[in-house]
């Protein structure tokens, strides 16, 4: 190999071997798991934590058989540092519905559980982390300092 083709080749190189993408993010994949069963179909996204000072592009992949990975098609990888990880979980045997009359060809999907968040702590580079969204998740929250007033 000429000194010349090393030297293109050599940036691709160690992208690829820091799991980098071009624009500063890097592969996240992992299992993700709802009250300890892998989630059939869903989303998971990444956004850096402002409040701790992070900042960068949202990350996402879906999620398929319990597994996602964030350089598959339709995945954008995430920056490193602090978090907020949002998972969406959904019945794939639950076929999608319209509503009576509904003309928008908007379908409806039956949620396993309200989107749940978390945090996480991403190093950069190719990372594997795992999720388990605990089953309570799925019991709808108290409306927290909504009065009504007479």
């Amino acid at each position: 190999m000429s000194h010349r083709s090393l030297l293109v080749l050599l940036p691709t190189i160690v992208l690829f071997a820091a799991g980098c993408g071009g624009d500063g993010t890097s592969r996240v994949s992992g299992t993700v798991k709802f009250a300890g069963q892998p989630v059939k179909a869903g989303k998971i996204y990444f956004t850096p934590d402002g409040a701790k000072g992070n900042s960068g592009p949202t990350g996402y992949a879906e999620i398929i058989d319990g597994a996602y990975d964030t350089s598959a098609a339709g995945g954008r990888g995430a920056g490193k540092g602090a978090m907020i990880v949002a998972i969406e979980g959904r019945d794939p045997s639950q076929p999608g519905q319209t509503e009576k009359g509904d003309t928008s060809g908007e379908v409806t999907v039956k949620t396993l559980f309200p989107r749940y968040e978390t945090t996480a702590d991403l190093p950069g580079g190719a990372t594997t982390k795992d999720f388990e969204v605990p089953a309570d998740a799925a019991k709808p929250k108290p409306n927290a300092g909504n009065f009504v007033v007479p």
